[in-house]
């Protein structure tokens, strides 16, 4: 069982790898949010579980794209924080990712549920 659990730490991180972009643009498509504030939000779901040093790194990186604006922000007593929302840019960066997405969802799918390949018969 060890193997098993070991392995789909593996799926996970490299799915992970190839849709934290979305991930982000997606979290704050409808409101900003501060970066601890986003790893929570990330830490409620099972295959989304990244660290600071994955997730600020990120956030910096889409900022200079000019796809997240940043701005600081106090509330109250307590100190600023840096909340990231999307530029419009950043919008349309996450509509072409969504539609990939889906796209890649549908195509797999469809894989998963078509019959097995005859042996002999290519597709072209």
């Amino acid at each position: 069982m060890p193997e098993n659990k070991n392995e789909s730490v593996k799926w996970d991180a490299q799915l992970r790898k190839g849709t934290l972009e979305l991930a982000v643009l997606a979290a704050i498509h409808k409101r900003a949010m501060y970066g601890l504030e986003m790893l929570n939000y990330f830490h409620l779901f099972d295959t989304m579980q990244i660290t600071e040093g994955t997730l600020y790194p990120l956030l910096d990186r889409l900022k200079r794209e000019r796809l997240l604006a940043a701005s600081w922000q106090q509330e109250g007593e307590q100190r600023p924080r840096k909340y990231y929302s999307l530029t419009k840019e950043g919008h349309q960066k996450l509509n072409e990712l969504k539609a990939r997405w889906l796209r890649s969802v549908e195509d797999l799918q469809q894989l998963l549920n078509s019959p097995t390949i005859e042996e002999g018969h290519h597709y072209e």
